[in-house]
């Protein structure tokens, strides 16, 4: 059976603050290390209240130095918004400190809004720059040559994976050509999957950091004790995305008992195709959903999210979905 791994968000939801999330975060991870999830992931965002993960670095810190097994990392660290080099020192930081545990996933967007970036210091266009930043960030962990003028101190020659995560066919294409995992946001943006799967298998060059092509896929887990409270669970996700749609992100909000009255027919139906990935319900439900999500796309790895606004609620859903698997692997057998 394939493994399962977490994303989190570190979500900030109404009544808390960032301090309470990174407590959830922390007692989540250790959660799912217990429940014997593969690698626990955080993702860069700015400027959005809900999310407060936008230090991933130093959060990732927090994580590892909390649990013992689980691999930590970052799905994504946002490239365009940071020097090669001071990602290559943070994470061989981070991967000298925790060796063999280290994670490193990395995407081209901003993470966040055009005057956000700026704020950050880099432009929007470096974006555009992006392979050729992936290619001086993965020589910055190799060895150090022989009067090499800049190295990363720590960083050269530190054994930290690198990922490239997409939702469009470019990183597809480029993990493929670089010999690397890939990661598809499949979670939030699904639409060109299947595409990007088939060009990554197809056109995969073996590397140093990779024989043969490993692909992960995201996809939104909401399991509860019967259907009709997971669907409830899950409008808080639905909220969320309609609340930034309509340019108003904010923190997390409470489910709701009737997601039509929220939403427009519009926004309904955007919301519906963004999240198609999602698996949502009571124990067999999300059983024989990730099993027919997994017998027809054959992932290498799935990465489950769960935007649950109550902190129990969802460390019970992924409870729920490690049971799912660990039935799926007996099946299998």
């Amino acid at each position: 059976m394939i493994p399962f791994s977490v994303l989190d968000l570190a979500p900030v939801t109404e009544g808390n603050t960032p301090t309470q999330a990174f407590a959830n975060s922390l007692d989540l991870a250790r959660w799912a290390e217990s429940l014997g999830y593969k690698r626990y992931w955080l993702a860069e965002h700015h400027n959005m209240p809900g999310i407060a993960s936008a230090a991933t670095a130093v959060l990732i810190g927090h994580v590892a130095g909390g649990t013992s097994r689980i691999r930590v990392g970052a799905g994504g660290i946002m490239l365009p918004n940071h020097a090669p080099l001071q990602v290559a020192e943070q994470f061989g930081t981070l991967a000298s400190l925790y060796p063999g545990r280290i994670d490193l996933g990395l995407g081209r967007a901003p993470g966040t809004d055009q005057a956000t970036a700026r704020a950050l210091r880099r432009y929007y266009e470096g974006a555009e720059t992006f392979p050729n930043d992936v290619r001086e960030l993965l020589a910055f962990f190799e060895p150090a040559a022989p009067g090499q003028a800049v190295r990363a101190v720590p960083g050269a020659d530190v054994d930290v994976p690198v990922w490239l995560l997409g939702s469009s066919l470019f990183s597809a294409q480029l993990s493929a050509a670089l010999g690397l995992p890939f990661a598809f946001a499949s979670h939030f943006a699904p639409d060109a999957m299947d595409e990007a799967l088939m060009l990554y298998r197809r056109d995969f060059k073996p590397s140093a950091r990779l024989s043969q092509p490993y692909a992960m896929l995201g996809v939104n887990v909401v399991a509860a004790e019967s259907n009709a409270e997971a669907k409830r669970l899950f409008t808080t996700q639905q909220q969320s995305f309609i609340n930034l749609r309509r340019g108003r992100p904010g923190l997390i909000p409470p489910p709701i008992d009737d997601i039509e009255t929220y939403w427009t027919a519009t926004e309904k139906y955007g919301v519906e195709r963004a999240l198609a990935c999602a698996v949502v319900g009571d124990a067999d439900t999300v059983r024989e959903g990730l099993a027919a999500f997994i017998e027809r796309h054959r992932p290498d790895e799935l990465m489950l999210t769960a935007n649950v606004f109550d902190h129990e609620a969802r460390k019970r859903s992924f409870e729920l979905a490690a049971q799912a698997r660990e039935q799926l692997a007996a099946r299998g057998a």
